[in-house]
C-alpha cells in the first residue's frame, strides 16, 4: 500500500497522505513518497490545481519520533544539497496553485506542509501545533514561513508555546482561509479546485512566481521581473485563446501551452 496516494481528475491533482494508523506519521517511506508526489504534481502538464489532504481523523501527527528519517530527515551529501532544498517542505519551487484540505490534528511537520500551499481549506475539528520546543527542539522551516503568513505574535503563540490552536483560532490569525463541517470538506476543497482551473493556468503560474520571488527584491527589480513574466505568458496559445473567446463571448478553452 503506497502512503501516499496521487490521483487526477479533470486537471485537479489530489495528493493524500495514507497512513491512518499511525495517525499520518511522517516516517521515512512516506517523507520520500510525498515528495514524489508534490514532483509529480509540479511536472505533469495535464495536473493544474493541487490539493494536499489525509485519510482518517488526524491529518497528520508529525515526524514519526520512532523513525530518525521520518523525524528529522537523512539526506545524502551536504544540507544544502538536493534533495534538502529541492524538497517540499525545505525549498521545492511550485507554482501552481496549491490547497490544503486538513481534518483533524495537523501537526508539526504535516503544518509545515499545510503552510507550502496557497489555500488552507479546514474543518471545525482541525486543531495546529508545532510542538517542537516542548520537547527541546526547534522549529525550522514552519518558523520560517509561519511568520509570512500570520502576523508575528500569532506565529510565535504557535512556535514559542508549543500548544495546539483550535480550527477557528487558526481562521482568526489568517492561517486557515476558509472553516467548514468536517462532511463538507473534501467537497468545498474540489470546488474550488474547480474554480481555480477556469483561468489560464500557466498565466496563474506566472501570477503566483512574481508574487513569491518579488516579495525579497526591490521595486525597480520587481517591476522588471513581472514585464519580463508578462512577455513570456504573452507567448503562449492560452493568450491567444483568451483574446479569441473575449471577442467570441465564450468561455476559453485553456491548453496550458
Amino acid at each position: 500500500m503506497s502512503l501516499v496516494t496521487y490521483e487526477l481528475d479533470d486537471h485537479v491533482a489530489t495528493i493524500t497522505l495514507n497512513r491512518p494508523e499511525a495517525r499520518n506519521a511522517i516516517n521515512g517511506e512516506l517523507r520520500r513518497d510525498l515528495n514524489a508526489a508534490w514532483e509529480r504534481f509540479r511536472d505533469d502538464e495535464d495536473a493544474w490545481v493541487g490539493i494536499l489532504t489525509a485519510n482518517g481523523d488526524v491529518f497528520c501527527a508529525g515526524g514519526d519520533l520512532k523513525d530518525g528519517e521520518g523525524s528529522v530527515g537523512t539526506f545524502g551529501g551536504t544540507f544544502w544539497e538536493k534533495p534538502t532544498i529541492n524538497s517540499f517542505e525545505s525549498g521545492m519551487e511550485l507554482f501552481k496553485p496549491t490547497i490544503a484540505a486538513v481534518n483533524g490534528p495537523c501537526i508539526g511537520y504535516g503544518l509545515t506542509g499545510v503552510l507550502f500551499c496557497d489555500f488552507v481549506i479546514a474543518s471545525t475539528t482541525a486543531t495546529f501545533a508545532f510542538p517542537e520546543v516542548s520537547i527541546g527542539v526547534p522549529t525550522i522551516v514552519g518558523a520560517i514561513r509561519l511568520p509570512e503568513r500570520v502576523r508575528w505574535a500569532d506565529a510565535m503563540e504557535l512556535l514559542l508555546t508549543g500548544k495546539p490552536i483550535t480550527a477557528e483560532r487558526a481562521k482568526e490569525v489568517g492561517l486557515v482561509w476558509r472553516l467548514v463541517e468536517p462532511d463538507d470538506l473534501q467537497a468545498q476543497a474540489r470546488s474550488w479546485a474547480r474554480t481555480l482551473t477556469e483561468a489560464a493556468p500557466l498565466a496563474q503560474r506566472a501570477t503566483k512566481e512574481v508574487a513569491w520571488r518579488t516579495a525579497n527584491m526591490g521595486w525597480i527589480e520587481s517591476v522588471r521581473f513581472g514585464e519580463t513574466m508578462r512577455k513570456v505568458a504573452g507567448a503562449t496559445e492560452d493568450v491567444s485563446e483568451g483574446i479569441r473567446a473575449w471577442q467570441e463571448k465564450r468561455k476559453p478553452r485553456w491548453r496550458g501551452r
